[in-house]
């Protein structure tokens, strides 16, 4: 488990300097992140601290491993060494080129041990973003993997990263990217066509990333919304199965294990709140199997039809069709609401967020998912160049008085 401090940006600024983020100076400042997704967040550090130290059964503690201490660098001239000999010219000449040019500035002086499939799948992002031919992006993550494989071979790591990489999904792009991302304008012209009713659920998807079951699945109260700490807790989606319940709708745990707490938006919690205000929370009977047992019990819905039921698959479908061409979205099975989600997504991505910021705020179970559902769309890096030279053009000019250019 880790502490978070809410109140302060973990990169710090230009100036070197803490920067505060928008919770500054609101809420409870100190957050513990837990095993199953959940957080608990404290006024103090030290209590935060102190829940931290707790042992838990469900996450037992393992030894961690020792670093291994070969840095690729010095590794991978040896390994194409070592193998050349049964290459023709053209492959030992491509090789040499490949690890010099690809594989060194990025990975040389890490050390085997510590390279982790993350920092390989955004190596491979960086690739596809900087618009290399995928064939040639192909031939240099191979001869990395051959690399790898022969360190674990030769036992000085104990996995190879590269073996978790689905290298064709990758360059495709994934089956699950999105096929159709609305435009700002194109969500605000769907929110203003969705009645003041339903307009919060719009936000929801747009604001905070969340799945139509689980917006419809939000209840009034803290198992949801804390507007005072500034969370949002997905934990529940609403769903319909008419031949395994009696009265159809139930309670279960969002898809693919994605349950968690996120950061609550401003503008989508003044959403809630007005929509709270204006229409009341409905009373529903369902049965909740979000805990593993069934149980029934009175869900206090924020979102329900106007006789006051929750939504069925049918009826979403009809309701939002209307919504969907007075926007002037196309009429595809991509322009659902889950295209709300990927707006969410992308915005988060072309505005500079990391990675791993990306990820939880999707809730995505890995950095995989994220990374390759998006590849399209993470931001370009331009190339790093003279940093050599100038960090010499430093070192006593006056002593080396050809560097001073």
């Amino acid at each position: 488990m880790t502490v978070y401090d809410l109140w302060f940006s973990s990169v710090p600024g230009d100036d070197k300097k803490r920067v505060p983020t928008k919770r500054h100076g609101r809420g409870k400042r100190w957050r513990v992140a837990l095993p199953d997704g959940t957080t608990k967040s404290f006024e103090r550090k030290t209590d935060a601290e102190a829940y931290d130290r707790e042992p838990r059964s469900e996450a037992p503690q393992t030894p961690a491993a020792e670093p291994k201490s070969a840095l690729f660098g010095d590794y991978a001239p040896r390994w194409r060494l070592s193998r050349e000999a049964g290459w023709v010219v053209e492959t030992r000449r491509r090789v040499e080129s490949n690890l010099r040019v690809h594989l060194l500035p990025v990975f040389g002086n890490s050390l085997m041990g510590d390279i982790t499939l993350t920092e390989v799948l955004e190596w491979l992002v960086r690739q596809l973003a900087e618009g290399k031919p995928k064939t040639s992006i192909k031939l240099y993550f191979e001869l990395f993997d051959a690399i790898l494989a022969g360190a674990k071979a030769d036992k000085l790591i104990d996995d190879n990263p590269c073996d978790g990489v689905r290298l064709s999904r990758v360059l495709s792009g994934m089956s699950r990217a999105p096929k159709w991302v609305p435009t700002t304008d194109e969500v605000l012209r769907l929110l203003d066509a969705m009645p003041k009713r339903y307009q919060a659920i719009g936000w929801l998807g747009a604001g905070q990333g969340l799945r139509l079951g689980e917006a419809l699945g939000m209840e009034d109260g803290p198992r949801c919304v804390e507007p005072e700490d500034d969370e949002l807790h997905v934990v529940q989606q609403l769903r319909y199965s008419p031949k395994d319940f009696e009265t159809g709708f139930y309670l279960a745990p969002p898809k693919s294990g994605s349950k968690g707490t996120v950061d609550l938006e401003s503008v989508v919690a003044d959403q809630l709140a007005a929509h709270v205000k204006e229409f009341d929370p409905v009373g529903i009977d369902l049965v909740d199997i979000t805990g593993g047992e069934p149980t029934r019990r009175t869900a206090q819905l924020l979102f329900t039809t106007r006789m006051g039921n929750p939504f069925t698959d049918r009826t979403w479908s009809r309701e939002w069709g209307k919504w969907r061409a007075e926007a002037g979205w196309p009429n595809t099975t991509h322009a659902g609401f889950h295209a709300l989600r990927h707006f969410f997504a992308t915005v988060l991505i072309t505005n500079g967020a990391e990675p791993q910021d990306v990820q939880r705020a999707m809730r995505h179970k890995t950095l995989a998912m994220t990374l390759e559902t998006y590849v399209g769309y993470w931001p370009k890096r331009a190339k790093a160049r003279g940093l050599v030279g100038q960090a010499l053009r430093k070192i006593q000019p006056e002593a080396y008085p050809g560097l001073t250019g």
